[in-house]
């Protein structure tokens, strides 16, 4: 795709989207644009309606936003509008902005166009989507500049394509081995160290709990360790650690799941939101010096499984019992957590993930749950998910929680067996780890990671994380 600026629409012949703020179905002032008026008894910009007209060879497509409107709601219609009005948009497109729009209005709008570009169907016969088209023309239609902001939009959107599909391809094609070759190739194109640690590496490291995880599997266990450094690395900068679940399948284990099996090649998601959040941060050369671990592992059932009651021990050196073999993704971000402090010691730490179906009975579909002790932290990560409609809400660390994963046998055991606070005991499990990190968080997206919308017919991924952390770590 080629995109340009442009200043009017002289001998211009395509499509013209317009965004138009609701003003009132009783307003005597129509819609005005390039000498078309629309009456409010026809269109008025009511938010998820829109307006089709043709002149001169020129189809305008008027796109309501209502009266306010917010960077996800922006991003969904627009999105909305490139997925299912391609027959509208197959050779020009002209993207007009309002002098009344800002920045992230801009950026929320072009990134939802190129997010309307994903289908489902990667194993389908199919026509590729009009702006995937390298001599496809969009011209942006404005009296402010937005060259850099449009860049900017399109880099989400590509970190958020990518992220849609690793989390929605099959098990059988995203195994570990490829999501260790997935980040060292974006790590090659777009300037990130990348090691790979293998099942003899891991062993040799001591990274126990995570091995423990990954042993019944056919499939190697990779433990992958990013690395983004500033290109003025000479200045004093923040350092930032991410830490991911990468489990590309869960069966539960011998604890095998009773429901919910079909939908676990999701249970990567929190590790592609940190692929993904790598591959933007440095796209956009952010100042900040950010390590990201993901643990990348499948757990399947067989002779080699690991069992419940067994204890195995961690890269900490602490025992765990393992209660659950089903609360497996506390086991491999355990290690992730105690390899990234000893080996990399972030200002900040976040780990995220798709932990617990406890997150979902307390918050539904509609945010993450978000655990620190760092009263600042939450704040930045609540107020970067409020601004791009990635939302967090904080759940208890307290100390009466402890309770839950105290083990008779072993230093800490995975699980509290009890059907009550879930997220909160498997957070507990993970704080266990940090060596009372003070700007540690840990996010749940179980509940966001992965549903249903307009998008498609079936459950699918959203790339929740990828612009939270993004922005998290921009506005440090």
């Amino acid at each position: 795709m080629k995109i340009k600026a442009i200043e009017n629409l002289e001998n211009f012949t395509g499509t013209v989207i317009v965004p138009v703020f609701e003003t009132s179905p009783k307003n005597i002032v129509p819609i005005s644009f390039e000498g078309i008026e629309i009456s409010s008894k026809v269109f008025f910009g009511k938010s998820n309606s829109h307006y089709l007209i043709e002149k001169n060879n020129v189809v305008y497509l008027f796109v309501g936003l209502g009266k306010k409107t917010t960077y996800k709601s922006l991003k969904t219609t627009f999105r909305s509008i490139s997925q299912k009005q391609q027959e509208l948009l197959t050779h020009q497109v002209v993207l007009h902005f309002p002098d009344t729009f800002i920045d992230d209005q801009v950026e929320a709008v072009v990134a939802g166009l190129f997010l309307g570009t994903y289908s489902l169907g990667h194993f389908k016969k199919k026509d590729g989507h009009p702006f995937l088209n390298a001599e496809f023309d969009l011209k942006i239609l404005s009296t402010t500049n937005y060259d850099l902001v449009v860049a900017k939009a399109i880099k989400i959107a590509n970190a958020q394509l990518e992220v849609l599909s690793l989390v929605d391809l099959p098990p059988n094609t995203v195994t570990p081995k490829y999501l260790g070759i997935w980040a060292k190739e974006k790590g090659d194109q777009h300037g990130f160290e990348v090691q790979i640690l293998g099942r003899e590496a891991a062993k040799i490291e001591g990274l126990g709990a995570f091995l423990a995880v990954g042993q019944g599997s056919e499939n190697e266990p990779q433990f992958v360790i990013m690395n983004y450094s500033p290109k003025d690395s000479t200045a004093a900068v923040k350092h930032v650690g991410l830490v991911g679940k990468g489990v590309t399948f869960d069966t539960g284990g011998l604890n095998i799941k009773t429901a919910g099996m079909l939908h676990m090649k999701c249970d990567m998601a929190g590790g592609a939101a940190v692929f993904g959040a790598m591959q933007l941060i440095a796209e956009l050369q952010l100042p900040i010096k950010v390590t990201a671990i993901v643990p990348c592992t499948e757990n399947s059932v067989s002779a080699k499984a690991f069992l419940p009651s067994d204890v195995i021990k961690s890269y900490s050196g602490h025992s765990i019992e393992i209660i659950d073999t089903d609360a497996e993704g506390r086991l491999i971000l355990a290690d992730g957590i105690a390899y990234m402090l000893k080996n990399y010691k972030p200002d900040y730490m976040v780990d995220i993930a798709t932990l617990t179906g406890s997150s979902v009975g307390t918050f539904g579909y509609e945010c993450g749950a978000l655990f620190t002790n760092n009263e600042t932290v939450s704040k930045q990560l609540q107020e970067a998910g409020d601004a791009i409609g990635e939302r967090l809400w904080p759940l208890p660390l307290w100390d009466s929680y402890t309770q839950d994963i105290e083990s008779d046998i072993a230093d800490v055991k995975n699980y509290s067996g009890k059907p009550v606070a879930g997220a909160i005991s498997a957070a507990k499990f993970l704080e266990f780890f940090t060596e009372k990190h003070t700007a540690w968080a840990h996010l749940d997206i179980a509940g966001v990671a992965f549903g249903d919308d307009e998008f498609a017919k079936s459950k699918h991924a959203t790339a929740f994380g990828v612009h939270l952390l993004t922005k998290f770590i921009e506005n440090l």
